[in-house]
């Protein structure tokens, strides 16, 4: 039975059309491999690129990506209120059929030594971790703040990779200009402050839209899916008299999640049923 493995690629790019369609083309360009989405925001100054692949063909693809942000990208030269390390910054691998995390694992480490040659700098994380201090995102880049792997390599930066379960990156914007409010209101919902399980969350400000963000990943939308974060969220503001604007998809959804008016109900501005994930229907074709 053929492996398919789908890729999620964070690229610290996320205003110029034309680099984008490059990075996109390096995908595309690849053999059994499908481009399924993506989302670039410039206020983040970010891309998030959703590509399935075969077992061989999504390292080959997320190679290329990799290769070609090094020929167009230049960290030091980059601006977003979204936190990077690296020209692709984060570049987790999932499981999604015939293949378990426990075999990708060290397939995922041969592609960090393969990309190492890039002078990108490799670091693993969740099930891919090789330091268990780092298995969790935010310490790992807590680590890489207090190191100086950017001020050696300035240019392209680090890579996180990992092997981990389907995420969901949600984000609802708020009627307020008051950053302070929108961090409050994030750091209230982290599970470490006795909030949502499941949930990492920041609160940023958008210029081109002026207003705050809370900008989440949901790890495991099984304990915590959108829709509780929507209501948190949402008594939250209302204690600051505080509405919510809208809310967005950043990249894909699975199908079970998502239930009648999902979109509606969420406030979810530009949603496409190309955002949802369906495991069992999924082809290559």
């Amino acid at each position: 039975m053929t492996a398919i493995i789908e890729c999620v690629p964070n690229i610290s790019e996320g205003k110029n059309k034309t680099k984008i369609q490059k990075l996109l083309t390096a995908i595309n360009n690849t053999p059994n491999t499908k481009l399924l989405h993506h989302t670039s925001d410039p206020d983040h100054n970010r891309t998030v690129i959703t590509f399935i692949g075969k077992e061989e063909s999504v390292f080959h693809a997320a190679y290329n990506l990799a290769k070609t942000a090094t020929e167009i990208l230049d960290l030091s030269q980059h601006h977003g209120i979204h936190p990077r390390f690296g020209v692709v910054d984060v570049i987790p691998f999932i499981p999604l059929r015939n293949i378990t995390a426990k075999e990708l694992v060290p397939l995922v480490h041969q592609f960090g030594d393969k990309i190492s040659q890039l002078n990108i700098a490799p670091y693993f994380y969740e099930q891919a971790a090789t330091n268990n201090q780092h298995k969790n995102l935010a310490t790992l880049r807590k680590h890489l703040s207090e190191t100086t792997i950017i001020k050696h390599n300035p240019q392209f930066g680090a890579s996180c990779i990992a092997v981990r379960k389907p995420l969901i990156a949600f984000n609802i914007n708020l009627k307020s200009q008051d950053l302070n409010i929108a961090k409050e209101i994030a750091t209230a919902i982290r599970p470490s402050n006795g909030g949502l399980q499941e949930v990492k969350s920041l609160g940023l400000f958008l210029s081109s839209k002026n207003c705050t963000q809370i900008s989440m990943n949901l790890t495991d939308y099984t304990i915590t899916p959108p829709q509780q974060v929507f209501k948190a969220i949402e008594k939250l503001a209302q204690k600051h008299q505080i509405e919510i604007l809208e809310s967005e998809l950043i990249g894909m959804i699975p199908s079970e999640i998502v239930d009648t008016n999902f979109a509606k109900n969420l406030h979810i501005k530009n949603f496409t049923t190309s955002q949802i994930l369906n495991i069992t229907t999924l082809t290559l074709n």
